[in-house]
């Protein structure tokens, strides 16, 4: 019997060396998982130092000229359809007074071919009368 426990206690103790070794190895990934953490970090935030946030500056400059430019565009766009509205208004006006002019005008027209019409009428009816 005593064989076989020195069997048993050799394979234990192969079993603890391997553990250990185990145990070493997930520590050394451990570590190189830190170690490589940080170097991923390091270079996360050296890339948006040189890039991104010179990046984002001109971002941010380009839509403050785009909002600029759409407000002067809005403002001109007032100003244009405001110029719109008042010219419409003044060949309204015109349109009417033109209208207004032609009908005086022409009344006074209509109103002597009228008179000559009648006129002419009473004569031929008067003509017709005596013969």
């Amino acid at each position: 019997m005593a064989g076989e426990l020195g069997t048993t206690n050799l394979l234990l103790g192969i079993m603890a060396a391997v553990s250990v070794l185990e145990a070493l190895l997930v520590v050394g990934v451990g570590i190189g998982c830190v170690m490589v953490y940080r170097r991923v970090t390091a270079l996360v935030d050296g890339i948006e130092t040189r890039q991104v946030t010179p990046m984002m500056i001109r971002v941010n400059g380009i839509l403050d000229d785009v909002r600029v430019v759409t407000t002067k565009v809005k403002e001109e766009t007032e100003r244009v359809d405001d110029a719109i509205r008042t010219t419409i208004h003044r060949v309204d006006d015109t349109a009417d007074r033109v209208r207004s002019n032609v009908r005086v005008r022409t009344s006074r027209v209509i109103g002597l071919v009228r008179g000559l019409r009648v006129a002419i009428e009473s004569m031929l009816t008067t003509s017709e009368l005596r013969t």
